[in-house]
């Protein structure tokens, strides 16, 4: 009998196994160590405020209003994954503080550069290296899927958004009219406008198909977290997202067309507009479930749909199952302290200002000089609020030929995230007008600082309105053309010579039926040359 109470109480190894298998360790955080990462959450939060504020204001718009349900997917995710992250150890890595240290320097490249999409990628970038020095790689692989989503809420630059709507565009109309003419309608093309004959269809920016592709590739990643195939099948179903947008946008607008040529322009405005694109969209959800079905057919897959996905709720925690402590790993700890004294230097950064040099106000700029006479405009309170300039010139200016330019300088003492130059190139074309050329030339005979000036050429259109638009920043001393390497020289001259300050100057003048563009370029390089020598006391080098 001994003996057998032995046995009892010390069952084989084959049973223990077995209630190993069924109640494993269990691993949980104690109150100090949550209430520890909660406290680094925040500081976090706080280090990047106005990065997250800015983003949060871009949620509102259409493009990318599923922002505010990310951070909620990524939350499910988790939970979703919360049984095996229950069962995995957290050894931590100190590969994570490395990554946390490569958030850190791009949130001060995104600072000293004014831009916030990379501060929105350093927020990322630390959040994986916090999450990698935690959990380390192991747990990382678990991880993997919540991290990725969170790329989906950030907002895209106004300057790459602006150019991919309107490529979206021309792309669209391009396919919908060659659609409606399969089906038999006289139409005509231009630009972006399709011409019905009794009625003018524009493919306008929010019909571009850009609302649907961002949410669409979203919808898309999460699709392709939750399917059980081989991964080159879940690259193919995120990749297809894109064609899929396109082919439905052309489809509606062939659609639309279609509608407008029998039943009249109602068809195509209003609320019938607007339930069209939310059928448009589920189409689109139809089409990627379809591509699934195909992709499941390759290889003579047979599954179900429920086995194709994974969307299983975690199990529940077993009551007899053993917990243990988690204890924060070291690279953890120094990831904190990391993050706290970046937190507090974040305090002190936005409250430093470069040296700005002595300049003359543009409200003393000249308005007569030469053949031309100038008359200020000002400009409305709600688009200073969005420029955040710190002075400016917006004038009309008339030659001998009394055709108008428009002339435009904003000036900026410090340029700092979200309190920046404002490119042409991506404003234009969020204000409905479109760029039918763009080109970089040399004004030769002109110089600035003993070399010849370089500027943008943009000829744009809005209708039958036409405008040539010449633009360049002059930024401490040089003259830039490209967009990028503005924010270049400004990571450069913020840490080298502690200044920030520049301007962007733009030059409009419109084209008539009696005006060809070679008189515009006249027109614009004979002003150019007049005002060139008189910018240097309002823009200094």
């Amino acid at each position: 009998m001994p003996f057998t109470g032995a046995r009892i109480c010390c069952p084989p190894l084959s049973q223990r196994r077995v209630r190993s298998a069924v109640n494993p360790t269990l691993y949980r955080f104690p109150v100090w160590a949550l209430g520890l990462l909660a406290g680094l959450a925040l500081l976090l939060s706080l280090a990047f405020a106005k990065a997250l504020v800015f983003m949060w204001g871009q949620w509102s718009l259409d493009e990318f209003s599923h922002g505010y349900l990310i951070p909620f997917i990524a939350i499910f995710l988790v939970w979703q994954r919360r049984d095996a992250l229950q069962r995995t150890p957290f050894k931590g890595s100190w590969a994570g503080l490395a990554v946390v240290v490569l958030g850190i320097g791009l949130d001060i490249a995104g600072r000293l550069t004014a831009l916030f999409v990379i501060q929105h990628i350093a927020l990322l970038v630390v959040l994986a290296g916090l999450v990698l020095a935690l959990a380390g790689a192991q747990a990382f692989r678990i991880l993997a899927a919540p991290v990725g989503v969170l790329v989906f809420m950030i907002p895209l630059p106004n300057i790459l958004l602006n150019t991919l709507s309107s490529e979206l565009q021309l792309i669209s109309s391009s396919l919908g009219v060659w659609l409606m003419r399969l089906l038999g309608i006289t139409v005509f093309l231009e630009g972006n406008v399709i011409d019905l004959g009794s009625y003018k269809l524009e493919v306008a920016e929010a019909c571009s198909g850009l609302r649907y592709l961002l949410p669409l590739m979203t919808l898309a990643f999460l699709m392709a977290c939750f399917y059980r195939a081989a991964w080159w099948k879940r690259i193919v179903l995120f990749l297809v997202s894109i064609p899929i947008t396109l082919l439905m946008n052309s489809l509606r607008i062939a659609a639309i067309g279609l509608m407008v040529d029998h039943w009249g322009p109602a068809m195509a405005e209003g609320l019938l507009h607007q339930v069209q694109g939310w059928m448009v969209f589920m189409l689109s959800i139809g089409v990627l479930l379809l591509v699934v079905r195909v992709l499941s057919r390759i290889g003579g897959d047979r599954r179900a749909w429920r086995e194709l996905f994974s969307l299983e709720l975690p199990a529940s925690t077993p009551a007899q199952a053993p917990r243990t402590a988690r204890v924060l790993p070291a690279p953890l700890l120094c990831a904190g302290a990391l993050i706290v004294a970046f937190s507090v230097a974040a305090f002190l950064m936005p409250s430093a200002s470069g040296h700005v040099p002595a300049r003359d106000s543009f409200a003393s700029f000249p308005l007569q000089f030469g053949s031309w006479s100038g008359r200020r405009e000002a400009m409305e309170p709600v688009y200073l609020d969005a420029l955040k300039l710190d002075d400016y010139l917006m004038a009309n200016y008339l030659g001998t030929d009394q055709r108008p330019v428009n002339f435009y300088v904003a000036w900026y003492d410090n340029q700092v995230a979200g309190n920046a130059t404002h490119s042409p190139k991506g404003c234009l074309p969020g204000g409905g007008w479109r760029i039918e050329d763009f080109r970089e030339t040399a004004l030769k005979p002109i110089q600035i600082d003993g070399r010849p000036l370089r500027v943008n050429r943009a000829l744009i259109s809005y209708g039958d309105q036409h405008q040539l638009v010449y633009y360049w920043f002059q930024q401490r001393g040089r003259i830039v053309t490209s967009e990028y390497l503005v924010k270049w020289y400004l990571l450069v001259d913020a840490v080298a010579r502690h200044r920030t300050d520049g301007a962007l100057v733009r030059l409009i003048v419109p084209i008539s039926s009696t005006t060809s563009e070679a008189d515009a370029d006249r027109e614009l390089q004979g002003f150019i040359a007049a005002i060139a020598p008189r910018l240097d006391r309002f823009v200094p080098g």
